[in-house]
């Protein structure tokens, strides 16, 4: 029988140890992801709950988190490599892919609006009709919500000549909602949160039966999939998972999610709020429809219309804009 000292057992366990996280090192797999803008805003909480309760880790990634300049800046840096996967609109490929930037959506992160049409109560705004002749704001006049407004107001034959339109940027959207130098915007729930916490009165109108705006995306570039699939089938898979966490207990996922971005600190019931905000507005898909997945219908509605109206430079076949590949049907 052998016997080791104390020494050769600690410099086996520690050999030992090291070779554990070596291994482990070489199962990991690096993936960058890149968002639209800052990655502490709550309409990004399923991804930091997804690292910092370890899912990620768990699926075998080693995730960095990146801040681009806006949704096209995303779609450029993702189609290029210089980042795996980035953060967009569930359209996004429908506007970029035509100019030559080969991505897709992956991912879908809830069946509904990421965007609402939002109106203060004082506006006398019943309708969408109503909408007529009122200033209205948005974050830019390349963004999502200009393209989302278009498409609610074409829904009752209004175009945007029919209305004073502004773009205000994130923060300008919410300060002139208070103030009252916008009728209504075309709003993300913690925006609209935001302005009923300043004891404005304001009415959310969905926008999904007016017109088949769509949530955040996960996008890739065609490379990607085509080389790094269990990668990005692993981030989807953990996304999505933290994503089915907030909708399940709310409460919970607010505590965990307001200890892991010290920006919210001491926010919980307020992120609370936005998160059944989301639950509501944003993340229900109504059945066949999976969580996560693309319908591609509502694809090929939105692309029709941002044809006729300019917003993409041509017609894309849809299936080239999206793969539900990723995630999984039950």
């Amino acid at each position: 029988m052998i016997t080791l000292s104390r020494r050769q057992a600690l410099a086996m366990g520690a050999a030992m140890s090291a070779t554990t996280l070596t291994a482990r090192a070489a199962t990991t797999m690096p993936l960058k992801y890149l968002f639209p803008a800052p990655d502490f805003l709550p309409a990004f909480a399923p991804f930091q709950l997804a690292k910092s309760r370890g899912y990620y880790t768990a699926a075998g990634l080693d995730v960095s988190f990146l801040i681009g300049k806006g949704g096209a800046d995303v779609a450029k840096q993702v189609a290029v490599g210089n980042a795996d996967l980035g953060g967009g609109i569930g359209d996004t490929a429908l506007i970029v892919r035509p100019n030559g930037l080969k991505i897709r959506g992956v991912a879908l992160l809830g069946g509904e609006a990421l965007n609402q049409i939002v109106v203060r109560n004082a506006s006398g705004i019943k309708s969408f009709a109503d909408l007529k002749g009122r200033k209205i704001g948005v974050i830019s006049f390349a963004d999502t919500s200009f393209y989302t407004l278009q498409g609610v107001m074409a829904s009752v034959g209004l175009g945007k000549q029919d209305a004073s339109i502004e773009a205000v940027g994130p923060a300008g959207v919410v300060q002139l909602m208070i103030s009252g130098g916008l009728d209504a915007i075309c709003a993300v729930p913690e925006w609209t949160v935001a302005i009923e916490n300043a004891h404005v009165p304001v009415t959310t109108f969905e926008i999904g039966k007016a017109f088949p705006a769509m949530a955040q995306a996960i996008i890739a570039s065609d490379t990607i999939i085509a080389k790094r699939p269990q990668a990005v089938a692993a981030f989807v898979g953990a996304t999505l998972k933290s994503l089915h966490d907030i909708i399940a207990d709310p409460k919970a996922a607010a505590a965990a999610y307001c200890a892991a971005v010290v920006q919210h600190k001491g926010q919980e019931a307020l992120i609370e709020t936005i998160m059944r905000r989301y639950i509501a507005l944003v993340y229900k898909t109504k059945p066949p429809q999976v969580l996560g997945q693309f319908d591609p219908a509502r694809l090929t509605a939105v692309d029709a219309f941002y044809v006729s109206h300019h917003i993409a430079s041509a017609a894309v076949p849809v299936a080239d804009v999206f793969t539900n590949q990723f995630v999984k049907a039950g």
